[in-house]
């Protein structure tokens, strides 16, 4: 895994989820919603993730995310938004 994650992005732990009662899963990027998965590709995520170390569910957390970042936002800094 050290050679996807070379900055070290992910220790930081910056993505989160969670599963709404209608099994989709939101996905957080530094607790902005970024991408909310339905039907097959939240229960796809939802079995992949299961039992996972915190650094493998991140890297599935940003594969499933995809190329939300194109470049252009400000760098986040902690405690502004």
């Amino acid at each position: 895994m050290s050679n996807i994650d070379k900055r070290n992005k992910l220790n930081d732990e910056p993505f989160d989820y969670a599963i709404s009662k209608e099994s989709r899963v939101l996905l957080y990027w530094h607790n902005k919603h970024i991408k909310t998965l339905a039907g097959k590709q939240a229960q796809k995520f939802i079995s992949q993730i299961e039992g996972l170390d915190a650094k493998a569910a991140q890297l599935v957390m940003a594969k499933a995310t995809g190329n939300f970042k194109r470049g252009n936002e400000k760098d986040y800094k902690k405690g502004k938004a």
